[in-house]
């Protein structure tokens, strides 16, 4: 459950820093699926693969410039059905365009998100919960907009901290963010990545069980240290844990 350190309080950003952000996200979006096309197909595989059939309505938080769409294989109800959430507006703009007939929102998946209580019958995190400051409240939120007896909560999020992923980090988002900006990249990085996989697991562990749980690339190696994601397709529980 929530415990002091939550919200987690950043520096606040300077004008500059701000555009640098939002400038280098979106370039960073339109460059991973073509220079790093290997971890993102595990990125946006694993959901598709993992989800139940029959699923009508889906909720996807953190949605960038709507990549993972073009991984799902919809029908037109559950694309008229599919909704975007992005915190900035000028990647929702872009999802908007090039996916006209989901629906592409702005807004903040740490918030009471407007649609009733048990909505969805999917709800999509990929590589968001370890950006978000208010983590226990994003949680919270996704368990009370899933279905309890068909929702499902599909997750992926990076092995931050292991030495694998720092490697790979080095070599490829650090090198896209030194060929657009300068300035340096510690200051952007120590502000996105701010939640390791121990702490997000404990705060989904009291609203969700854990349905199947898979490492990248070496799931035959489970251990973070070796490895650069981490999988999870989970199912809310009746009740949340108390305590």
């Amino acid at each position: 459950m929530q415990t002091a350190k939550w919200p987690k309080v950043l520096p606040p950003l300077t004008p500059e820093q701000q555009r640098i952000s939002d400038g280098f996200m979106k370039v960073w979006h339109q460059e991973l699926p073509t220079r790093f096309g290997i971890v993102e197909r595990f990125n946006h595989s694993f959901p598709v693969r993992h989800s139940r059939p029959g699923f009508r309505t889906t909720v996807e938080i953190g949605a960038g410039l709507g990549e993972h769409l073009h991984h799902e294989k919809l029908s037109a109800e559950q694309e008229a059905n599919y909704y975007a959430v992005e915190l900035r507006e000028n990647m929702a703009e872009e999802i908007r365009r090039r996916f006209p007939r989901a629906k592409a929102i702005t807004g903040d998946c740490q918030a009471r998100l407007d649609f009733p209580d048990g909505y969805f019958d999917r709800y999509i995190a990929v590589h968001v919960m370890e950006h978000l400051p208010d983590l226990p409240s994003c949680i919270r939120e996704a368990y009370r907009l899933l279905n309890r007896e068909r929702g499902q909560l599909l997750v992926v999020i990076p092995c931050e901290g292991s030495p694998a992923y720092s490697l790979a980090r080095k070599i490829s988002a650090e090198r896209v963010y030194n060929r657009h900006f300068k300035g340096g990249y510690h200051w952007l990085i120590s502000r996105e990545h701010i939640n390791l996989p121990h702490e997000i697991l404990a705060e989904l562990k009291p609203y969700f069980t854990i349905e199947k749980k898979v490492l990248f690339p070496l799931p035959f190696l489970p251990f973070i240290f070796n490895n650069l994601c981490i999988g999870l397709a989970l199912r809310p529980r009746p009740v949340p844990l108390q305590g």
